[in-house]
């Protein structure tokens, strides 16, 4: 997964407007602590942020 369609996927899910504000603010214990934009800094993968995103919310298998 790229990191373009990494913001595709969140703006769909959040709203455009909303979901840079989410990746900065909502911590997350399966991204050890981290906010998606720290990880993604951190040079995590987008499709390993993505996935940590969809346990968090519990997202339905068809968004994964």
């Amino acid at each position: 997964m790229k990191h373009s369609e990494f913001w595709s996927r969140m703006d769909q899910q959040f709203g455009r407007g909303y979901a840079r504000v989410w990746a900065d603010s909502h911590v997350m214990s399966v991204l050890g602590g981290r906010t998606a934009s720290q990880a993604l800094e951190d040079g995590e993968q987008p499709k390993t942020v993505w996935r940590a995103i969809h346990e968090t919310l519990g997202l339905p298998a068809s968004e994964r």
